[in-house]
């Protein structure tokens, strides 16, 4: 591969280096993974082989080009060598800048779901009677606002709930829902343009190109199911004495799409900024396991109670009891089978919506702590046992403001606090399971049995 010429004056320069730095009395330089005949090279001596090489080797002028390229290819040949698929390539500049914009579209995401809560909290969600893909420009002058309000009188819940509304009135509720559906059209534009940019730089793989595409035509339709959902509430209700509101099945369908975007969005976000689970032994990786176990059935109790919680808004069924630990006087409401067919007691009954959602809730906080103490004695990674601390903490705080929610009547606060929090426990879950995944094979072969002392 190298002229005879070459290795000769390569091999008489080490020489004259060792010579010299004998004479100095310089200590070897030793590294576990080099070879044997390199183990006596100093510092300066490994990095004199690295100039001699270089400078038979490469033309002058070429040395930067050539040393970037050279710094790509040993990237790319570790990545290879580990056997990762990683979502990002172009480097750590890549995966960082790529990581950034994805945990702000979840943080975005996440935005929605408050404002989302706000809106119905407020009664602002059947202020807009029309829907534009789109999208439309606000009212802008006086006209255009009484136009825009005789369209809302109109509506059955002007006629049934708001009769004698002033305009002022209207504009507050409409500018809430006006600002929710805007700022979702807002987040498509912000997740598309890095999309395509990063696209166009080859920072996006395949494999994660897919992934966010699909993550993108969910969030487009979920304009779709929005207005599916806003459409149900303008209809007329069944029976004279019902108030006007959107189905709850069409309100947990919405919810819980924008939950799904969230958790693909922040699960992907993770994955492109840590590549491989935090494990510096063996020990750590057995105990992650146990943890794993646990965490991914919890992670789906702590969704599910998300979900029912759509359910208690939908039937207003936060207002069925305001007592706590009990129901009224009793355990168990009297009227808990009385819906038929039974099974839409679990959806529609206002009662058993109430109560189903309270023992999800209280099996939640419960499941958490169990998780936690069944942990306590494992040898875990710090990071996995910090997680877990914070859901434990999360779920207490979210049961207490679920109750203090539930005495306070459902005020538009501690509702919209109740709701951004079960999101908020939903990522640590998300967080935990993502940080006790199974490390790749190369890394397993790497580790120690147990974490050195430093």
């Amino acid at each position: 591969m190298f002229g005879r010429g070459t290795v000769r004056s390569v091999l008489r320069r080490g020489k004259e280096a060792c010579a010299i730095h004998k004479l100095r009395g310089t200590k070897p330089f030793y590294h576990s993974s080099t070879s044997q005949s390199f183990k006596l090279l100093t510092p300066p001596i490994a990095t004199h082989y690295f100039h001699a090489f270089r400078s038979h080797l490469i033309p002058k002028g070429h040395h930067v080009s050539h040393t970037r390229n050279f710094a790509r290819m040993v990237s790319t040949g570790a990545e290879h060598k580990e056997g990762l698929k990683l979502l990002v390539s172009g480097g750590s500049h890549a995966k960082k800048v790529v990581g950034i914009w994805l945990f702000g579209s979840a943080a975005w995401v996440f935005s929605m779901v408050v404002l989302g809560g706000l809106t119905r909290l407020t009664r602002s969600g059947l202020s807009m009677t029309d829907w534009k893909f789109t999208g439309t420009l606000p009212p802008l002058s006086d006209e255009e606002w009484l136009q825009e309000f005789e369209k809302y009188k109109q509506s059955p819940e002007y006629k049934r709930v708001n009769r004698g509304m002033k305009i002022e009135e209207f504009k507050f509720i409409y500018w809430m829902e006006y600002a929710h559906r805007m700022w979702g059209r807002a987040l498509g534009v912000m997740f598309a343009l890095p999309y395509s940019y990063f696209l166009h730089k080859g920072y996006i793989t395949l494999r994660l190109g897919l992934r966010l595409s699909a993550l993108f035509a969910l969030g487009a339709g979920q304009g779709l199911i929005g207005w599916w959902m806003v459409k149900s509430g303008l209809e007329e209700p069944p029976s004279e004495y019902s108030q006007p509101r959107v189905s709850p099945y069409r309100l947990a369908a919405h919810l819980t799409s924008a939950f799904a975007i969230y958790c693909g969005l922040f699960w992907t976000a993770l994955s492109v900024v840590m590549p491989e689970p935090p494990a510096d032994s063996l020990t750590w990786v057995r105990g992650a396991a146990k943890v794993r176990r646990l965490a991914l059935p919890v992670g789906l109790l702590v969704g599910l109670t998300a979900v029912s919680g759509a359910f208690v808004a939908g039937n207003d069924a936060g207002h069925a009891f305001n007592t706590f630990p009990k129901m009224g006087d009793t355990w168990i409401p009297e009227d808990i089978f009385e819906m038929k067919p039974l099974i839409r007691n679990f959806f529609e009954n206002p009662s058993t919506v109430q109560f189903d959602h309270r023992i999800l809730a209280t099996a939640t906080l419960f499941a958490v702590g169990a998780l936690w103490w069944s942990t306590k004695k494992l040898d875990i990674h710090p990071a996995v046992r910090s997680v877990i601390g914070g859901a434990v903490g999360m779920a207490a705080l979210q049961v207490t403001l679920g109750i203090s929610t539930l005495l306070s009547y459902v005020p538009v606060s501690l509702g919209t606090a109740h709701q951004a929090g079960a999101l908020t426990l939903l990522t640590f879950m998300m967080l935990l399971n993502h940080t006790v995944r199974r490390p790749s094979l190369s890394l397993l072969k790497s580790l120690p049995q147990v974490v050195k002392a430093h």
